[in-house]
């Protein structure tokens, strides 16, 4: 079956960095977008970042500047490069898989993702 696990996140002060990363199985990986996407205590789950099949990339104009996603179709994984966190950014972090048809990142968000894992949380104390 479908597995994504995510892993990287921690505790970090404002200012920092963190590479959360997300290793895919189960799935043809070259024939999904991927996305990351957060949920912060009390609120809804909200996208990120996405990186279609075909490597066109979007992110959240919240993260813009600053998280970066890449995804390394040798190894199955997607990557969310996060720099210069605010606290803001505390939530538990998504990867997801989804969007077959899609070539523009911009084109994938929650209603079109398909596998989901389990979550990652990250911290930032100010």
């Amino acid at each position: 079956q479908v597995q994504l696990v995510e892993s990287g996140g921690g505790s970090v002060q404002a200012g920092g960095s963190l590479r959360l990363s997300c290793a895919a199985s189960g799935l043809t990986f070259t024939y999904y977008g991927m996305g990351w996407f957060r949920q912060a205590p009390g609120k809804e789950r909200e996208f990120v970042a996405a990186v279609s099949r075909t490597g066109s990339q979007y992110s959240a104009d919240s993260v813009k500047g600053r998280f970066t996603i890449s995804r390394d179709n040798s190894k199955n994984a997607v990557y969310l490069q996060m720099n210069s966190l605010k606290p803001e950014d505390t939530a538990v972090y998504y990867c997801a898989a989804g969007g077959k048809y899609h070539t523009n990142a911009r084109n994938l968000g929650i209603d079109n993702m398909e596998y989901w894992g389990k979550g990652t949380l990250v911290t930032v104390s100010s």
